[in-house]
């Protein structure tokens, strides 16, 4: 640790820091769905049991569907791109990037979101965003990824907030959306002046200078409209643009005429009295939105550009709602308003996921003429159905809408990226929908354009389609063609028996032991053979560092078989915890009706008697066990602030960001003060990069009272983003924080954090004071610090003691072995590195070590392998690195060079990979 800068709020010691990916992306197995679903648990089993009392439960009750089966399960298809060499890939795209003109620029960094995905890291993608956006230049572009930027913080989720609230920034300002033009990346993060805009003057004011105008200049000319007149100045109307200028002072007979019948010009009566104010005055803001529709129809009949800028920006700024939208959307088609359209769609699309269920916007978006509608004005893009399809495949993968949506986007697809990643979702959710031939098509569509991971998608179909050997031939085929791959392996284990299907099932994990399904495969091979214990330790092997609901489920299901009903009910609830709506046995019942049949055969307890299993629970570092009592806590008392803010905090250290935010918003939406809910805003705030905002809110916050959260928020925010992560300024509120109310939980984490701040200011006995402290109240984690104290005093064997204590006590204790090792001769480091690996293979640390010290005893060849094998399944920055700093240590400069680009793809502002990516060019 170096400082809170490097401290996580919510793990102190990262005793189980996992870097696995998110649950979305798609590594995971699923269950094979076979048959109509049933919508509500209590229907699988019949009557409600009427008895609370346990004996009128039976074991059939809890195992209505058996013991899982191996032609149950299957792995996913991961709907995104998968190169090969995801490094050539990376490297690839950043040497692009450095010579493309400002026009490729967006493009180019959805490219690289479109790869980036199969990371499953959130934060990435929303740097990828935020780079396309800061790049965009038309205003339909900056709508498109502005909008996008906020789905993925699911504002729509906050409660009081509006579809068209405007975060303060320009990046996401619904206003600075509709400006065309680059923005500078100086100001791109500048906050916006949405709430200081006022109108200019008022409506009366503007009248009186507007009749003073009349009085100035005579009228010359009167346009006739049925039996009306209206008076203008000749010369006013001419400069409205050159045809009217013709028409009026050129060789027509209307040059000629005092009076001008203009009763087939299309205009009314008012419209043409509102074209003679604007003539004087270039003014729409007295006009009403019917006679400013009128202005832009007659704008684009006599080609008068500024008033048909104006119009469209007008009318623009005034859609504020879907209603709105919907009417005006029409017009801004028929005139080729494109500002307005922009708009138009800026409310449209800042209303998903719910507008997706609204048939007139699907009608816009899908039906074939105002998709021909769309693209005469430029706004049928690649990036809008891309965007669209994405959220689409989220709210419900199989539904008609997401055909559709993905069938526009391989229409708008024009780079061999595009029609990969959109034929390849494009089979991926035909083969949900069981439309094997379709999805057998669009897959070798995708791998036509070179996408190779589509060809597991073709053998998929096939033996769908009742071709196993055909599958299985191709996928060895594969193997055989290009450097064998986890993905590989495992997609040709489908169509192997026996021995050869284990044998691939290992090769998969040997490769990519993030991939869970060789593991689900293992265990229930496991269960035909009546060897349930033995299928648990094996799917504990994958849930130890890297959490899904399938592998959860699949737990819970063979622990029910042994009777273990409470390692049962905890995985159910921590699943749940993960996906709420979660349904269990092949999507046959709900999770929380399982919950209340596996609660008859466990102890019940009261809130106090949760909190004590809580703490017991935390201090064993046992992740799993605490998203259990924490969701039981809310099952007793629903709709707690603290106890979401709780469960956001376990779920970001188990690395399920996505799951982590849902329970940090619904910790906002249900606080129960003004200074709480400011608290929860400014965590949010903090973790989608907007680091003064969140200090913003805390301030406000502790204006109102001072609380521990608040001031443990400021703290950690202020060491994260000032210079000298060791300031008085942090320790002081850290102090501060202490003296406030709170509860052993989160007091053990301040008193860690202050103990790693004092241990890099040199005060080694405060640190040792707060390291104890947090230990009295239970805080395991502190063994960590306290052995980085220890050792910084010379005292390793005590240094050596302490993380021997946090490993035997850790349920998790991966990085505690790995921290061990630094405190151990190089013989005991190795075996504490290789245990950490076997528990953890997503740790880097001891990649990089054990590649270190092959270095170091010139086995080049060596350490570069290491650190490769590990580079394929997790692609880690500073892996990257230091693979790179071999090569140019190594004199294979071009090798060097790829990854440093591939780095820098990753982090483009590290200065460590940007000097090794000067030397290796010079």
């Amino acid at each position: 640790m170096r400082g809170l800068k490097l401290i996580d709020r919510f793990k102190s010691t990262q005793v189980h820091a996992l870097n696995s990916s998110d649950n979305s992306t798609g590594k995971y197995p699923r269950f094979a769905t076979r048959g109509k679903l049933i919508n509500h648990g209590i229907r699988s089993f019949g009557p409600k049991p009427k008895s609370k009392n346990s004996s009128s439960i039976t074991e059939n009750h809890l195992l209505p569907f058996g013991l899982p089966s191996t032609d149950v399960f299957e792995p996913s298809l991961d709907p995104y791109l998968k190169p090969i060499d995801f490094v050539e890939a990376l490297a690839d795209l950043y040497r692009r990037l450095e010579s493309c003109s400002q026009s490729e620029t967006t493009t180019i960094f959805i490219e690289q979101y479109s790869l980036l995905r199969s990371l499953g890291d959130p934060k990435l993608l929303r740097l990828c965003l935020r780079a396309a956006r800061q790049n965009a230049v038309d205003a339909f572009s900056k709508v498109v990824l502005s909008t996008w930027l906020r789905y993925e913080r699911r504002d729509d989720e906050l409660v009081g907030t509006s579809s068209m609230d405007c975060g303060g920034y320009i990046l996401e300002c619904p206003k600075a959306n509709l400006i065309n033009g680059y923005t500078p990346s100086s100001s791109i993060n500048d906050r916006c002046q949405c709430p200081h805009d006022r109108p200019q003057g008022n409506s009366a004011s503007i009248y009186v200078e507007n009749e003073s105008l009349s009085l100035v200049e005579e009228s010359d000319v009167s346009f006739c409209i049925g039996n009306e007149e209206v008076n203008c100045v000749r010369y006013r109307i001419g400069s409205l643009s050159n045809p009217l200028k013709t028409m009026l002072f050129g060789y027509f007979a209307e040059s000629k005429m005092n009076k001008i019948n203009f009763s087939r010009s299309g205009i009314s009566v008012k419209g043409m009295r509102a074209l003679e104010m604007y003539s004087r005055t270039r003014r729409l803001d007295l006009f009403c939105p019917e006679i400013v529709l009128e202005l832009l129809s007659f704008a684009n009949r006599f080609c008068c550009e500024e008033m048909k800028l104006a119009c469209d920006a007008h009318l623009a700024a005034l859609v504020g709602n879907i209603k709105d939208a919907l009417l005006l959307i029409e017009y801004a088609l028929e005139e080729t308003a494109n500002l307005l359209l922009a708009s138009c769609l800026q409310v449209l699309l800042r209303e998903l996921p719910s507008s997706l269920h609204n048939s007139k916007v699907m009608r816009i978006f899908c039906s074939s003429e105002n998709k021909e509608r769309l693209a005469m004005v430029g706004h049928a893009s690649f990036l809008l159905y891309y965007f669209l399809s994405q959220v689409a495949m989220e709210e419900c993968m199989v539904s008609n809408t997401t055909v559709m949506l993905l069938e526009r986007l391989g229409e708008y697809a024009t780079k061999n990226w595009q029609k990969a990643i959109a034929f390849h979702q494009l089979g991926c959710v035909l083969l949900e929908r069981k439309e094997y031939k379709n999805a057998q098509h669009c897959f070798e569509v995708a791998a036509e354009v070179g996408h190779v991971y589509s060809v597991a998608g073709v053998a998929r179909a096939k033996h769908k389609q009742g071709q196993p050997y055909s599958a299985y031939k191709l996928m060895s085929s594969l193997i055989f063609e290009y450097k064998p791959a986890g993905w590989m392996y495992q997609e040709r284990s489908l169509y192997n028996i026996g021995r050869e299907k284990i044998l691939d099932v290992n090769l998969a994990t040997e490769l990519d032991p993030t991939l869970s399904f060789p593991y689900v495969c293992r265990a229930v091979m496991k269960v035909e053979d009546k060897q349930i214990r033995a299928a648990i330790l094996e799917i504990d092997k994958i849930i130890g560092f890297m959490l899904s609901p399938d592998c959860l489920e699949l737990r819970a299901w063979l622990s029910i078989a042994l009777g273990d009903h409470e390692s049962a009910i905890r995985d159910v609830r921590a699943l749940l915890t993960l996906e709420p709506k979660y349904k269990m046995f092949r999507g046959k019942i709900t999770g929380d009706y399982l919950v209340q049949l596996l609660s008859h055969h466990v102890q019940k307890m009261t809130q106090a008697d949760c909190w004590m299993q809580l703490y017991e629970r935390w201090s064993f570092v046992d992740d799993i066990g605490s998203l259990a009592i924490i969701h039981q806590m809310l099952e007793n008392e629903p709709a707690k602030s603290i106890l979401e803010f709780r469960q956001s905090l376990l779920l970001l250290r188990l690395n399920c960001q996505k799951a982590a935010m849902r329970s940090l918003r619904l910790a906002r939406n249900h606080s129960s003060s003004k200074q709480e809910r400011l608290v929860y805003e400014g965590w949010i705030l903090y973790d989608i990069g907007y680091g003064e905002e969140a200090v913003s809110r805390t301030d406000e916050s502790i204006a109102i009272h001072k609380s521990f959260e608040a001031l443990f928020l400021k703290a950690y925010v202020l060491a994260d983003t000032c210079p000298d992560p060791q300031s008085s300024s942090v320790i002081q509120l850290l102090e501060e924080a202490l003296k406030c109310p709170s509860d052993g939980l989160r007091k053990g984490q301040a008193l860690n954090n202050l103990g790693s701040i004092y241990v890099d200011c040199g005060k080694l006995d405060n640190a040792i004071e707060c390291y104890m402290n947090a230990l009295a109240i239970k805080h395991t984690r502190a063994h960590q610090g306290l052995a980085r104290v220890y050792h910084l005093k010379s005292q390793h064997k005590d240094a050596y003691d302490e993380m021997t204590k946090l490993i035997e006590k850790a349920h998790n204790n991966a990085s505690a072995y790995e921290k061990r090792s630094e405190f151990s001769d190089r013989v005991m480091a190795k075996n504490d590195l290789d245990t950490a690996t076997r528990l953890d293979p997503l740790r880097t640390y001891p990649y990089r070590y054990r590649a270190a010290v092959m270095m170091d005893e010139q086995k080049e060849t060596e350490a570069v392998e290491e650190l490769t094998k590990a580079i394929v399944f997790k692609p880690d920055l500073q892996m990257i690195h230091l693979r790179a700093a071999f090569y140019e240590s190594m004199g294979n400069l071009s090798s060097a060079l790829q990854d440093c680009q591939a780095g820098l793809c990753l982090d483009p502002k590290n200065t460590d990979i940007l000097d090794l990516y000067k030397k290796a060019r010079e």
